[in-house]
C-alpha cells in the first residue's frame, strides 16, 4: 500500500466516525430551529427554511429552562471548583511534604475510593443528608458532588505534580517562600493543565448527574437541568421542536467549555506520562 494511502485511510476513517457522531446533534439543532412538527416530518434532515428562534425564548422562559439551567450551572461549577482546590491541596501534601508513611497510606485510601461505585453509596448519602436536615436544599447535592470527585481528581493531579522538578521549589524556598507560597505561587500555576482537565471532568459529571438530583430535590425551583428536562419532556412531548431546543440547552455549555479548553484537557490527560 502506498505511503500516501496509508496516511489518508486513518483520516477518512476518523472523519467518518466524526460525521456519525455529529449527525444526531446536527439533526437536533436543525429541528430546534424549525417552527413545528410538520416541517420536521417533511424535511427531518434539511436546513430550516426559516430560522425560528422563538423556540429558544419559549423554552427558556415558559418551560423554566432558565431556572433549571442556572441551578445546574452554579452547582456544577461551584462543586467542581471546590473539588479541584481540595484535590490540588491534597496532591501537594502527598507529593511534596515529607510524610512518607502517612502519604502512602492516604494515597492507597484514595485509590480504594475509586473502586467504590457511586450508586452503592446512595442510601448512605440519603440518610446522611436527612440527618443533616439539608434534603431539598442544594447543599444535599453540593457535598456529594464535591466529595465524590476527589479520588480521581487527587490521582490525576498527583501524577502531574510528581513530574514538576524539585529544583523549582528549592529555589523558591531559598527566596523565602513558605509552604502556602510554594503551593499558590509555584505549584498551582504549573499544574493548570491538570486542574483544567479535572475541572471539566467534574463539571461534566455534575452537569449530567440525575440520580441524586432526582431523589434529594423535590422543589421545582431547585431542580437541576437533567431532572427538569424530564418534566419538560412530559409537558411538551408532542412538540419535537421544543424538545430539541431543550436538548441544545443541555449540551451547548459542555461543547463550549471543551472547545475553549481542549488543549489544556489533552495536556492534563497525559499528565505524568513523561518526566524531565
Amino acid at each position: 500500500m502506498p505511503i500516501k494511502l496509508k496516511k489518508i485511510v486513518p483520516h477518512i476513517a476518523l472523519m467518518t466516525y466524526v460525521v456519525i457522531i455529529l449527525f444526531p446533534f446536527v439533526f437536533v439543532v436543525f429541528s430546534s430551529l424549525k417552527e413545528n412538527n410538520v416541517e420536521i416530518a417533511q424535511s427531518p434532515f434539511s436546513f430550516p427554511k426559516e430560522l425560528y428562534f422563538k423556540n429558544y425564548s419559549t423554552a427558556w422562559v415558559q418551560a423554566k429552562i432558565d431556572t433549571y439551567f442556572f441551578n445546574s450551572a452554579y452547582l456544577a461549577t461551584s462543586s467542581a471548583v471546590v473539588g479541584v482546590l481540595l484535590a490540588a491541596a491534597t496532591a501537594f501534601a502527598l507529593t511534596r511534604m515529607k510524610f512518607r508513611v502517612a502519604s502512602k497510606i492516604i494515597y492507597q485510601v484514595v485509590l480504594i475510593g475509586m473502586l467504590i461505585p457511586g450508586n452503592v453509596l446512595f442510601i448512605a448519602q440519603y440518610l446522611l443528608m436527612k440527618d443533616l436536615h439539608i434534603l431539598n436544599k442544594h447543599w444535599s447535592l453540593f457535598l456529594p458532588y464535591t466529595a465524590g470527585a476527589l479520588p480521581f481528581s487527587v490521582l490525576l493531579i498527583t501524577a502531574f505534580m510528581k513530574a514538576i522538578p524539585n529544583e523549582l521549589e528549592e529555589a523558591a524556598i531559598i527566596d523565602g517562600l513558605k509552604a502556602h507560597g510554594l503551593f499558590f505561587k509555584i505549584v498551582l500555576p504549573l499544574t493548570v493543565p491538570a486542574l483544567v482537565t479535572v475541572f471539566i471532568i467534574n463539571f461534566l459529571g455534575n452537569w449530567n448527574e440525575y440520580l441524586l438530583a432526582n431523589f434529594f430535590i423535590n422543589k421545582d425551583s431547585l431542580r437541576t437541568l437533567p431532572t427538569g428536562m424530564v418534566g419538560f419532556r412530559d409537558s411538551y412531548q408532542m412538540n419535537y421542536a421544543l424538545i430539541c431546543t431543550g436538548i441544545v440547552f443541555s449540551v451547548a455549555p459542555v461543547l463550549l467549555l471543551y472547545t475553549i479548553l481542549q488543549r489544556q484537557i489533552i495536556e492534563g490527560l497525559t499528565a505524568g506520562s513523561l518526566k524531565g
